[in-house]
Formats: structure tokens, sequence, C-alpha cells
């Protein structure tokens, strides 16, 4: 979730924040900042996202396995005009335990993304980000 005073910049290599936790049920996933969530166990996720930026842009999912962050170009989602939401859902797999996983923007992009608090109107919108282990 994403509080409206969140208006943060992403540069390209960098993580989006998820400031504020929602629900969570079980063990296994957990969060270690505000960008970046532990993956306990070796398994496949499902990741689901959504961002709301002002700019064109994309989005990728890293992982962390512990030789440092890979961007999956197989989950790379973004959108060419307009000022809606970045949607994206893919699985993705650890082959070890203690994986760290953040959605980025990718590093080779040249634009910064500008998180947008309030887009649409006058009440805040929040950024999610649903991780599920399915296996």
């Amino acid at each position: 979730m994403m509080p409206p005073d969140n208006a943060a910049t992403v540069p390209p290599g960098g993580d989006v924040d998820f400031p504020a936790e929602g629900p969570n049920s079980g063990g296994g996933i957990f969060r270690t900042g505000a960008d970046t969530f532990n993956l306990t166990d070796i398994g496949t996720y499902q990741v689901f996202f959504q961002v709301s930026v002002t700019e064109p842009g994309q989005l990728v999912l890293t992982l962390d396995e512990g030789a440092g962050a890979v961007e999956f170009e197989y989950t790379v989602v973004g959108r060419a005009t307009g000022t809606s939401q970045i949607v994206g859902i893919a699985l993705v797999q650890t082959s070890v335990t203690n994986t760290i996983l953040t959605v980025r923007n990718p590093a080779g992009n040249t634009t910064a993304l500008t998180i947008t608090p309030l887009a649409g109107g006058t009440n805040p919108v929040s950024a999610h980000l649903v991780i599920t282990r399915i296996s």
C-alpha cells in the first residue's frame, strides 16, 4: 500500500517503495525495507503489482539471490502514453533461501518515474504489491 505522502521519484535502476503494509497471512515472505521483500523459501511465487506514475515508463521485477539484483526481462511491463497505472503479474522462481524481490524502474531506461499519489481525483491512490507462494 502507499499513503498519499509517497510522491517519490524512482530513477532508472531504482526500486519502487511500498511504504505501508496491508494484510499479511502466513510466513515466509517478509519486508526488509520500504522497497525490498525477502522470499525465505525456495519456490515459485506469483507476483502482482500496480503503481500509478505520471510519465510513460516501465517496471520490472528483480531477484537478488546473493550476487546482486537481476532484472527479469520477461516481467517488464509498461505504457507508452498517459498517466494511468503500470500493472504487472508474473511468476518468479527462487533457487536459494532468503531471495530479495523488488519492483524496479529498469536500469537501461532513461526516464525517472514519478509516483502519483492522487491519481484521477482528490482521494489518495495506493500502489499494490501482492506476493503469493504457489509451490
